[in-house]
Formats: structure tokens, sequence, C-alpha cells
């Protein structure tokens, strides 16, 4: 009888507290509900945005400790290859099945691979550990914005997702931070101090998922839907080789054999991905229709380039700032704080403003031009010489534009689709942009390289004449040895710091010119992304959550733009 009791007490309890997290009738939830999802919400993107720059910041130290250097890359790749593949498909998989479940599933797995990469024993572990976590992280980011676009409406929905970016930039400089410091610690409680990188995941992971279990109770109406597995396993053979090249490339050669095997595999893999989707049309993995719908094909397109143009210029700045000044990478993430003032400035002010206003598109437009703006200004003064302070105010104009940038786009797409696509647009977005982001990071990298070796000749050549240097290369004759054809091998620049410093001039005025051309090119990438972005539609943003949209039956996009594009 007691048990019996207890029993119906508890689920009475459990009830309860669904109750209280649940939506009223009409589908709205009070700004204390959405807050409280917000931290687990939060906690989740953390996990996710924190990891991917915290183990880059620290991947050569575990790849010396693993015995493992010439395979580290793999590490990161394949963490790239399972959460880009992993995002579509939360997307969809949601919009059909409810958010919760699928968030949980996320955070759970990724905390498995969390805490199996610190197990890790050999590169070759930690890589197949590092997929089992991208393939958790593929659902943290995305899901959580199409989870705030379940609960708050269009126009007020910008206000909360600031958070996100406040997240996106805090980790930026965290990251590098943390990793700096756990890896550089021989032992921590009995532990290698780089294994902390992960375990730390695993008390965040566990808060994360409580706090969402308990909180999150979202109102969802299944529906009997065939699963595109075709177009999944169509996808992964396009992307899988796609990344594998983007990443690999530079090391085997864009032309080499392996490199054009991967070509053709993703070409194939493509096709069969358009096929699948016209096959299954409304229940494909990315329905083709979406595309007709202008501002979802000018969001996906304008991501791609302003993916390319952006990652690839962040990507920069930290190497530039370690390479050419010795910072640590400790010291380069506090040193990027300009940056993340910048993103979270811009996503405070785009968020206020399109709550009071409606509009969003100008956003996109002036954040592409403060980028464009700061990359064009970093491209004429980086130099060996240049002061961080003179970086700090073009750092603050990147990170306005990038806070201009990232919620207003989502938004537009979330604004312009039915309620029950909301899921699938925002993850799509968020796949496009990731993938941007991959290949003009290998592009860019791959420009580094290559106009690298010419530029520290030049700079050698120059310095030939300076008394200096004369007088420095006759001190230490194994010094210059090693400075010689260095330009060609960034595996290791450590040595720039320990070298007599009229010596690593050169190379450090080669390394800065290759990066002016880098941030050069990354302008003119971001400028096609203003030209793509001015036929971004201005819709009237709905005064209804996707929940309440869906609950009144109003299943289709705003029709009509408020004013012309």
């Amino acid at each position: 009888m007691t048990q019996t009791t207890d029993r119906g007490t508890g689920a009475e309890r459990r009830d309860a507290r669904a109750a209280a997290a649940a939506p009223d009738a009409s589908g709205a939830f009070t700004h204390r509900q959405i807050m409280t999802i917000l931290v687990g919400l939060l906690l989740g993107m953390f996990l996710a945005a924190l990891d991917q720059t915290v183990v880059s910041t620290a991947i050569r130290t575990i790849a010396d400790d693993l015995q493992g250097y010439d395979l580290q890359a793999w590490a990161t790749t394949s963490f790239l290859i399972t959460s880009t593949i992993a995002t579509p498909l939360y997307g969809k998989l949601s919009d059909m099945y409810g958010r919760r479940g699928f968030y949980l599933f996320a955070i759970a797995v990724f905390v498995v691979g969390s805490m199996l990469c610190g197990l890790a024993d050999s590169m070759y572990q930690l890589a197949a550990f590092r997929a089992i976590q991208g393939i958790g992280a593929g659902g943290l980011m995305s899901l959580a914005l199409a989870i705030i676009a379940d609960i708050v409406p269009p126009r007020e929905r910008s206000k909360y997702q600031g958070w996100f970016m406040a997240v996106f930039g805090t980790s930026s400089v965290l990251g590098p931070v943390i990793g700096g410091f756990l890896s550089g610690q021989s032992s921590i409680l009995g532990i290698t101090g780089w294994r902390w990188i992960f375990y730390v995941n695993v008390p965040l992971g566990i808060l994360a998922f409580a706090v969402v279990f308990k909180v999150l109770h979202l109102p969802h109406t299944k529906r009997e839907h065939r699963i595109d597995f075709p177009g999944a396993l169509a996808l992964i053979t396009f992307l899988v080789p796609l990344l594998i090249v983007a990443e690999q490339g530079r090391t085997w050669g864009w032309s080499s054999t392996g490199a054009l095997v991967c070509y053709a595999l993703a070409a194939v893999g493509f096709v069969l991905f358009v096929l699948a989707e016209r096959a299954y049309k409304d229940e494909a993995l990315l329905p083709l229709r979406m595309f007709k719908n202008r501002t979802f094909a000018v969001s996906s397109v304008g991501s791609i380039v302003l993916g390319a143009g952006m990652f690839g210029g962040i990507l920069l700045l930290p190497q530039y700032l370690q390479i050419v000044h010795g910072s640590s990478p400790t010291v380069a993430g506090l040193q990027m704080i300009p940056l993340v003032l910048g993103i979270m400035t811009g996503s405070v002010i785009a968020g206020q403003t399109t709550a009071r206003t409606g509009k969003y598109k100008i956003f996109p437009l002036v954040g592409t031009v403060f980028i464009v703006a700061a990359m064009l200004a970093l491209s004429v003064v980086v130099g060996a010489d240049t002061s961080v302070w003179t970086l700090v105010p073009f750092m603050l104009l990147m990170g306005l534009g990038l806070g201009f940038n990232f919620q207003p786009v989502i938004l537009a797409v979330q604004n312009a689709v039915s309620p029950r696509e909301i899921g699938v647009a925002t993850s799509s977005v968020t796949f496009f942009r990731q993938m941007g982001g991959t290949l003009g990071t290998a592009v860019f990298l791959s420009v580094l390289f290559s106009t690298l070796p010419g530029r520290i000749d030049d700079a050698y050549t120059a310095a030939q004449a300076d008394p200096a240097f004369q007088q420095a290369a006759a001190a230490n004759p194994d010094q210059l040895e090693q400075l010689q054809g260095a330009g060609s091998d960034l595996g290791d620049t450590s040595f720039v710091q320990s070298i007599d410093q009229a010596l690593a001039a050169p190379f450090k005025t080669g390394f800065a010119d290759s990066l002016d051309l880098v941030f050069l090119i990354a302008a003119c990438v971001v400028a096609v992304g203003f030209f793509v972005l001015v036929f971004l539609p201005q819709l009237a943003l709905r005064t209804q959550s996707g929940i309440q949209a869906a609950q009144a039956g109003e299943d289709e996009a705003p029709a009509s733009p408020a004013d012309s594009p």
C-alpha cells in the first residue's frame, strides 16, 4: 500500500513538474519558463563550442603523448565529418518526432564520447572516439536554435538568440585558455593533464542533461513518415570524401590520386543525394522544394560564402599572434577578447533592434560590410612589427559584423518556413555555414602554405643587406641553417621564438605578408556574400512561436515581403 502511494506520489510530482514546464493552452511560454529552458540549451551549446577550441589548442600535446603526431589531423577530421553529417539528420528527425528526445540523445552521446576520448591510448582510438563526440555535437547547436524557434515568436526570438552568440564568443576565448592550461599540466589528480580537456565535459554534460530533462516539455504531434535512408547514405557518400580532401588535400596535393578519388566519390554522392531527395519529395532529408523559398535559398548560399570567408579569416588571427608575436595559445585567446566583445555587442544590438522594429535584413548587410572593412584593414596593417593594440579596433569591427550576421540570417529562415519545417531549415543553414567554414579554412591554409616559402625567401634575400642580420647569422650558423627552407614546413614553428630575433625577422615578415594576401582574399569572398544577401526578402515577423502557429493550424510561411528587398 505504501509503495503504491509512493509510486503515485512520485508520478504526481513528475506530472506536476511537466505541467509547470509546459506552455499554456495557446502554446505560449512565460519569460521565466523560456529562461529556464535556455539555461539547459546554453549548457549544451557551450559543450560543443568549447570542445572545438579547447582541442585545437591542445592537439599537438595530445598527439605527442600518444605518439601519433603525424595522425593528429584525423582527430579533427573525424569529429568534423560526423558532426557535419549529423546536423541535417537531427533537424529532419526532430521535425518528425519532436526535439526533446533528440536533444537529450545528443547530450548523452557527446558525454559518452568525451569520456572515451579521455581514455584513449592511441591516436587511432582518439579519432574514433572524436567521431562519436561529433555525432552528439551535430545536434547540440542546431537543435538548440530550433527549440528556441519552437517556444519564442520570431519578433522576440532575436533577443534570446543573442545569448547563443555570447556563448559562442565566450567559448572562443575560454577554449584556448583552458586548453593551454590543462595540456600544460603533466598530471592533475594522478591523470594526465590533457585528458581533463575531455573529462570536464562529463559533469557539464550531466548538468545540461538533467536541466533539459526536467524543464523541456514541448508539445508535438507525431506524423507518420518514411525515413529518407537513401538520402542519408547519399549525403554521407557526398560529404565524407569532400571533408577528407578539404582537411587532407594540402598534405596530399590537390591533384593527387587520393584527392581525385575523393572528388569523384563526392560527385557521385551528390548526384545520388539529389535523386533521392527528388524521389522522397516532402519526406526527404532536405526537401528540394525548400530552395524555391527565396529566403531559404539566399540564406543557404549566403551561409556558405560567409562561412568560408569568416571562419577562414578568424582562424588565421590566432596563428599570427602565436607565430609572429610569440603568444602562447592561452595568451592568444585572451588577445582575441576584442573580437568576442564585438560579437556580443553586435548580437545585443541586432536582437534588441529587431525585437523593437521587426526589421532584420539590414543587419546581415551592414555586418558583411563591417567584416569586409575589417579584413581589408587587416590585410594592410598586419606586419611583422604590428602592435597587438593596433589590431584591437579591427577585431572589434569584425566582431560586430559577426554579431550582426549569425542570428538574423537564422531568424529570417525560421520565419520564412512553415512551423513543421523549422528544424530542417535551422539545421540546413547551420550545415551550409559549417561546410563553407570547412572549405574556406582548407582554401585559405592552402594559399598561406603555398605562398609562404616565396614570401620568406624574398624577406630573407632583403635581410641579407641588414647589418644586424649579418651579425646574427655569423654568430649563429646553426640557427641560420634551421631558418633556411623553414617556410615550406609549418609543422613546428616553435623555433621562431627560440632563435636570435634578428634571424627570425625574415620568417615573421614572410608569414605576415602571406597573411595579408589571405585576408585580402577572405575580404573578397565575404564581399560576394553581401551581393547574395541583397536579395534576402524582408518578411513580416510572426508574433507566434512555432508551437503556437502549429496549434493554431497556421502551417504556412509568410507569403509576401513586408517591403521590397
